[in-house]
């Protein structure tokens, strides 16, 4: 029998490693700015076109390479960053495996033109598919610039896997905000389409967020700081009342690298306990610097998770930290013994004397005298009459009064009976019933079943009317939402909301449809650009059905909010007129049955 194993071709193999590292554009617009970085360089661009299918370009004024680094960093497994295993555990620096390049090579069209300062001439590399096409010199500025084009042009399947533009695009922009607010002091500009998203001068943290995220992050912000013999913490966490439904802003980095970590975010999360709505996130930008050898990075291909050696004293260190900061800044509960009350004095009462509150003492008076004297009177002969009444009823017999009590309450379940049809539960579910069963519905859900058909009913067939609000409404928003609002603009005003985009991060609203109130404008909003961002198909209808969905959730009742009877009677009569009564539009189950055969099997256990 011959041999089955053998030695698999490079260029397959790389294919293979792109499968860990390469995982949409967004994983080259990662490796590629980290390597740009790696590089020394302090201005660096990143060009995408359609997504980074088309084109994901990085332009740097780092060191740059020469010829014959230019062409070995594209081979697997080489590195200028570690020579030896004990280097894994005392890395400074961003990509180290030697894949990346490698990797990316083999399922695109690259261009590579390098370099260095003390050369007369640069390094053109082009390469396709992993195979080397040409290799000359040219005339270029010091530092690099690397083309990747095509992107899975030989993988059509996996290319097919891609999202939408919409998404991808989101994506690429989550990676190249995390390094640029993990290198505050580096300029980074996107272009995206020949369009200009960032530009991010060098400065400090707080302004590299407030570049990115908006100037009204800037009133929301509370700087963290703490160093420790095994952790340094710096940062922002936002207050509480700016946190949202949706996990946006969550940032932490260590060492320079953007991580993720379930358990140090719930250490930062119980530290908001009892002043965070439910189902609530916060916002925070956390750098934590500890000793490279207490962390192993190579645990994962994409190096985003991080095992630590002491995680649970970096919990507690990070926990009182926030704690600590929030309650410094007031908006956590405390209490201050050292505070001097006279800072608490109105300046009214500033010189005013303190007068001692008089105690009036009437010496005569005795609870237990039978005589009426002094100045009170005493009603003894009612008080009697009403001790002798009690004391009358309750000679009376006990059967007497039991079966007017069960007269009462069967004249009672009679008439409600009669009356009412639905029962709310905990200001949570309404309970109706049916031929031989009982409905249990979920108001909110319910709810938005029956708004989102009557919004899509309105929108597509006889128009939904809007309400022209007497003040604007501006709410602030990153200049990247505003962007996407300004594709979905026309949708919108077809779903009776009307907006005027007033800068990059401010859009003025001046009429909404007439089932919402002003409150409910910024949930509205938010939920419209997540499900944007998060890949509605690119077509007006379903624009337009997500823009609904939204409504419908804004608009719905909340869990928590008590009806009366007819609102009760309204949601159970229009939710079985639906079309579609079963689910909500977000998927989750509108109501429940249980039979009687189960309700008698339940007393009969």
């Amino acid at each position: 029998m011959s041999d089955i194993i053998q030695l698999l071709p490079d260029n397959v193999a790389n294919q293979i490693a792109a499968g860990e590292v390469v995982q949409r554009p967004a994983s080259v617009v990662k490796e590629l700015m980290e390597n740009s970085v790696d590089a020394g360089a302090d201005h660096i661009k990143l060009i995408i076109k359609d997504a980074g299918r088309t084109l994901v370009q990085v332009i740097d004024n780092g060191t740059g390479m020469s010829q014959t680094d230019a062409r070995l960093a594209f081979e697997r497994h080489t590195t200028s960053k570690i020579r030896s295993a004990e280097d894994l555990f005392n890395l400074h620096t961003n990509g180290f495996r030697g894949e990346a390049l490698a990797s990316i090579a083999a399922i695109g069209h690259v261009t590579l033109k390098t370099k260095k300062e003390d050369e007369e001439l640069g390094t053109l590399i082009q390469i396709n598919g992993g195979k080397l096409i040409s290799q000359e010199m040219i005339t270029k500025p010091v530092g690099t610039s690397i083309e990747v084009r095509n992107l899975f042009y030989n993988i059509p399947v996996r290319r097919n896997f891609l999202k939408s533009n919409t998404v991808e695009t989101r994506h690429i922009i989550d990676a190249f905000q995390r390094v640029a607010l993990t290198y505050p002091d580096i300029t980074f500009s996107l272009i995206h389409n020949d369009n200009e998203i960032f530009n991010l001068p060098s400065g400090n943290l707080k302004k590299r967020i407030v570049n990115i995220f908006g100037k009204k992050i800037n009133e929301k912000l509370i700087p963290i700081s703490e160093d420790t013999e095994i952790l340094k913490i710096e940062g922002f966490v936002a207050k509480p009342e700016f946190a949202k439904k949706k996990r946006g802003e969550q940032f932490f980095f260590v060492n320079g690298r953007f991580i993720k970590n379930a358990y140090l975010h719930h250490a930062l999360v119980s530290a908001f306990e009892g002043l965070l709505p439910n189902a609530y996130h916060p916002s925070y930008f956390l750098y934590l610097s500890v000793p490279p050898a207490s962390i192993d990075i190579n645990i994962h291909p994409t190096k985003t998770e991080i095992k630590f050696d002491n995680e649970r004293d970096l919990y507690a260190i990070i926990r009182s930290t926030i704690k600590h900061s929030l309650g410094q800044f007031s908006v956590g509960p405390v209490l201050d013994f050292d505070k001097n009350p006279t800072l608490e004095t109105p300046y009214s009462y500033k010189n005013k004397n303190i007068n001692s509150p008089k105690v009036i003492v009437d010496p005569g008076f005795n609870p237990f005298e039978s005589k009426t004297e002094g100045k009170i009177n005493f009603p003894k002969k009612e008080i009697k009459q009403n001790w002798e009444a009690i004391y009358t009823e309750a000679d009376k017999p006990v059967q007497n009064d039991i079966s007017n009590q069960e007269k009462n309450s069967l004249d009672l379940f009679k008439e409600e009976r009669n009356s009412q049809t639905t029962y709310q539960i905990h200001q949570k579910y309404i309970v109706s019933t049916i031929k031989s069963a009982m409905v249990l519905i979920d108001q909110n859900s319910a709810h938005q079943r029956i708004l989102y058909e009557e919004y899509l009913e309105k929108i597509t067939v006889t128009g939904i009317g809007s309400q022209q609000l007497l003040f604007p409404k501006e709410i602030s928003f990153s200049k990247n939402d505003t962007d996407i609002l300004k594709e979905i603009k026309i949708d919108m005003e077809s779903c009776g909301i009307f907006f005027e985009i007033k800068n990059n991060e401010t859009i003025s609203i001046t009429a909404i449809p007439l089932s919402l109130t002003e409150v409910q404008l910024l949930p509205l909003f938010e939920n419209i650009l997540e499900n944007y961002k998060n890949g509605v198909p690119e077509s007006s209808f379903s624009q337009l059905d997500s823009i609904a969905k939204s409504m419908s959730r804004s608009a719905a009742i909340k869990k928590g909010v008590k009806l009366n009877q007819k609102e009760q009677e309204d949601i159970v009569n229009k939710l079985f007129l639906c079309k579609e009564p079963n689910f909500s539009p977000f998927g989750q189950r509108t109501y429940i049955t249980i039979s009687l055969e189960e309700l008698e099997n339940k007393f009969n256990q």
